[in-house]
This record gives C-alpha cells, sequence and structure tokens, in this order.
C-alpha cells in the first residue's frame, strides 16, 4: 500500500499495550538484524519477507522520558508474499494501515521517532536525549 505503514496494535504484553508499533522485537542470541526483522514479520503479521528485499530505513538512538536507552535499526520494504494478517492476537488487538505521515495518537513514541527520521531522509538520529553539538535530535 503505497504511503502507508502497517502497524500493530499492542495489548497484553505490559509494554506499551494498547500503542501501535511496527512488528518488531529483540535479537534472539547468535541473531543478526536481518534476521531478527524477517523473524519477527513472520511472527507478528505471519509474510515470509525475503530477506535481499529490505532496505535500511533509518537507526533512531532514542530515550525515553523516564531515562530508558533505546537503539533501533528500522528496515523498510514495499514486497512480500500474501497478505498480512494479526498472527499474534494474544499479543496484538489489531493490524492498521496508517498514511506514513498520519501516525494515530497512540502510536510508541519509540516508533514514531524512528518514521519520522526515515520520512525526513535521516539515516541515524537521535530523540530524546539532551541537545548535544552536532545532534540531531
Amino acid at each position: 500500500m503505497h504511503g502507508r505503514i502497517l502497524l500493530c496494535l499492542r495489548q497484553g504484553t505490559g509494554y506499551a499495550d494498547d500503542l501501535y508499533c511496527l512488528p518488531s522485537g529483540h535479537l534472539e542470541l547468535g541473531e543478526t538484524i536481518v534476521d531478527c526483522a524477517v523473524r519477527e514479520a513472520r511472527e507478528e503479521v505471519g509474510v515470509a519477507i525475503d530477506p535481499t528485499d529490505l532496505r535500511p530505513a533509518t537507526v533512531v538512538h532514542y530515550l525515553s522520558p523516564e531515562g530508558r536507552p533505546r537503539l533501533g535499526v528500522f528496515f523498510a520494504t514495499d514486497r512480500w508474499p500474501g497478505e498480512p494478517y494479526n498472527a499474534e492476537p494474544a499479543k496484538c488487538g489489531g493490524l492498521a494501515w496508517p498514511r506514513v505521515d498520519e501516525l494515530p495518537d497512540n502510536t510508541v513514541p519509540y516508533t514514531a521517532a524512528g518514521v519520522e527520521l526515515y520520512r525526513s531522509g535521516v539515516s541515524i538520529g537521535l530523540r530524546g536525549w539532551p541537545e548535544l553539538v552536532g545532534a540531531t535530535a
């Protein structure tokens, strides 16, 4: 869907419940970031993305208002077989396809930061950190 982004509504996880986020997750031991992206897409939205169809989107070093840092590597793709579906109904309240420039107000701030950087063409950015010389904050 050109100009749109797939988001998952988190529920029942204990982290950011009732907020939208991208299909995503944490690296498993011995896993590459590309393998992780492919695995998470399969687990969360039921699509088998070919690793060669992933494009680097952006990297965000995010500091939450509570002081928890997070480093995220974001990928983009517009190719996959089949239709995405909610493959984890115990963790996801549903899927949405908002316009990439009109994310829901209840989007995880970390996700919104990564999407904003991607839309702005910024390869690596900081969000939430005190202003630093030369930082993209």
